[in-house]
């Protein structure tokens, strides 16, 4: 059974195609109502009995999903026909961006990864006494609260919450599992007559807690510390700052779902290698401190973690990819919004990425003002940061004109411009841009006013991994480039060899994490496969010879796939058995070196420099000087032996 489409025009407001709509989606779309989720209600609770529904209303859902609790039904799928793309001035046909939109809607969501928080409500509050002792008066009916003061000098009489005097060190952790270290703590005696006293101060107090109030009015404790969940942070001198804070402070107690935004596969890492360090690409962009080092890889603590995206789209080698939603489901969704514009008769269809806070102005825009035009199509992500270059250009790949990324202003604008640069770079500079702006009219002044490049003619619809997913879509944008020039940070490029410097140690290939770098066993040679080449640094960081520099760039050329070689030399001949060995420069180079070291004056000695292993060990052995030699062994002691030393006794 084919699902239905229940629509409804808003009062007259909008123009809906619905026949169009139910043949081009091979979905059955009944007539539009005009006040669904009024006078027509009783049209939606039919619908919701039915079952298989999809509402395109998302406005009034709440009232929809109360209809279907109240029937007992399932609450019916919602998709936005309105005003992302029926409130607008454009008068295009805009049947082909409602069959994107609601073919992207039919896509299967995935379940959801979390992890439970625990917040037994032990609160920690910081900041000038009168303000800190008034939060905590207002909390301690709420939550277990303890007040850190700087000084002794207002300690209260009141034991409904507990005080201690002392200075923050050191805060870690988030909400459920907090860490602290106060330096100069002094606790309240419990007992005593007259003023209240204090134990000895000490260093080092540690202690666990749930939420921290931060009342200061200082440094934030955290980066990007409004991402940092159970930190709550407010200026002591606003009191409806203050007031907000203790509100939701009183809220944090219970078991929370934490979603787990990330997924890492450690084996891909280009982090380090043999204690030398390669890409900190993740490292650098993290804004909340989730990310850190663990060996020859990252460690990212879910905790922390705020989902911003901005480590997906720039780990070079796919080790870190968002995951909520996953990768592959953002490529399904731009290619899915493509493809259905085009089979819907739409041509050049131009792609909007934004987040939450874009989703609030196109709704403002479609109500109060112009509104969006109709070869414009949305794409909401939960997180714009993880929407990197990969993402762009297989959109343009797709059958988009172009695509613009509109961020939020929570966004991490610096990470997004490298992605930017780096789709420019690859998707050509006039397809691809980033609007920072707040203004819905002005949103849509730059849609309007934009005149897009031609599309794609014949678009490609790439699959595989970021980077394959990336080499696919760059090859059908420039079918006839063999090169693109990439900025200095991109994560594709060709490792240069200054030949005359290296000694084909062959140090580079031990350490390369994607196994770009390789080696010959049959003869001294160094091999390169660009296209697995991350970029990341490692092999320049341990040559011994700084023989190694990087050239960013995209090879599209099928040599790209294979392995070049990018230094060999001549191997070295045993002088005892003739069999290949070494690299003939170097074991020259060293028997010239040793020849004036007293180690190797005679010519036997220096002449071992120039055998193979087996050569060298057998040559060894049989020298006078034998290091390999010991005493000789003692003759075996026999019955006779016993017999004898019995019979002399």
């Amino acid at each position: 059974m084919s699902k239905r489409l229940i629509t409804c025009d808003c009062l007259g407001s909008q123009t809906l195609d619905t026949q169009g709509l139910g043949q081009t989606m091979g979905v059955d779309a009944p007539p539009a109502c005009s006040s669904l989720c009024t006078t027509q209600i009783n049209l939606a609770a039919e619908a919701i009995q039915t079952g298989d529904t999809i509402f395109s209303c998302t406005q009034e859902s709440r009232v929809f999903d109360a209809l279907a609790e109240e029937l007992g039904r399932p609450a019916p799928a919602y998709v936005d026909l309105r005003d992302r793309a029926g409130w607008t001035e454009d008068q295009a046909p805009t049947l082909p961006k409602m069959s994107a939109l609601l073919a992207e809607a039919q896509l299967p969501a995935p379940s959801e990864k979390t992890l439970d928080v625990v917040s037994e409500g032990l609160c920690l509050i910081l900041g000038p006494a009168q303000v800190a002792l008034e939060a905590a008066q207002a909390l301690k009916d709420h939550l277990g609260v303890t007040v850190l003061l700087e000084s002794a000098q207002s300690l209260p009489e009141d034991r409904g919450f507990d005080v201690v005097v002392g200075e923050l060190h050191r805060a870690s952790g988030a909400l459920g599992q907090f860490f602290v270290t106060i330096n100069r703590l002094q606790m309240l005696q419990p007992g005593g007559r007259g003023d209240r006293t204090l134990t000895q101060p000490r260093n080092g107090g540690r202690s666990e807690c749930d939420i921290i109030l931060d009342l200061r009015g200082d440094t934030p404790l955290f980066p990007a510390h409004e991402k940092r969940e159970g930190y709550l942070r407010a200026d002591p001198s606003y009191p409806p700052s203050v007031s907000a804070a203790v509100l939701a402070a009183s809220h944090l107690v219970g078991t929370f779902e934490k979603p787990l935004y990330i997924k890492a596969e450690p084996l891909l890492c280009a982090h380090s290698r043999a204690e030398q360090t390669g890409c900190t690409q993740c490292l650098d962009l993290c804004p909340t401190g989730a990310i850190s080092p663990k060996g020859d890889h990252v460690s990212i603590d879910p905790m922390i973690c705020a989902g911003c995206g901005a480590c997906s789209a720039a780990c070079p080698s796919g080790a870190i990819s968002y995951d909520a939603p996953p990768v592959d489901l953002t490529m399904r969704r731009v290619q899915t919004l493509a493809k259905a514009y085009l089979d819907a008769g739409g041509t050049g269809p131009r792609l909007l990425v934004h987040d939450a806070h874009g989703a609030e102005m196109i709704r403002l825009s479609a109500r109060h003002g112009r509104g969006l035009p109709a070869d414009v199509i949305p794409l909401e992500m939960p997180a714009i940061g993880a929407f990197g270059h990969a993402e762009i250009v297989a959109g343009l790949a797709g059958g988009f004109a172009s695509v613009t990324v509109l961020p939020g202003p929570k966004a991490d604008a610096e990470a997004l411009q490298t992605q930017i640069a780096l789709a420019q770079a690859i998707g050509g500079e006039s397809r691809v841009r980033l609007l920072d702006l707040n203004d819905p009219d002005a949103l849509s002044d730059q849609l309007y006013g934009e005149t897009p490049p031609a599309p794609l003619q014949n678009p490609v619809r790439p699959m595989g991994t970021r980077r394959q997913i990336t080499r696919q879509a760059a090859r059908a944008l420039h079918p006839e480039a063999k090169t693109l020039t990439l900025p200095a940070d991109a994560p594709y490029g060709a490792v240069l060899v200054n030949t005359d410097d290296c000694t084909l140690c062959l140090s580079c290939v031990s350490l390369c994490p994607s196994g770009a770098l390789g080696d010959n066993p049959d003869a001294p040679q160094l091999r390169f496969q660009e296209d697995a080449c991350l970029q990341c640094g490692l092999c320049a960081n341990v040559c011994p010879e700084d023989a190694i520099t990087y050239d960013p760039r995209l090879d599209l050329s099928d040599a790209a796939l294979s392995q070049t070689v990018l230094n060999e030399e001549e191997p070295f001949a045993c002088v005892e058995c003739g069999a290949l060995f070494g690299v003939k420069s170097t074991i020259e180079r060293i028997t010239e070196k040793l020849a004036s070291h007293t180690m190797f004056a005679s010519a036997d000695k220096l002449r071992m420099i120039q055998m193979c292993d087996d050569c060298r060990v057998n040559a060894q052995f049989h020298t006078q000087d034998n290091p390999f030699a010991g005493k000789d062994r003692p003759r075996p002691v026999t019955t006779e032996d016993y017999l004898s030393k019995r019979r002399d006794h």
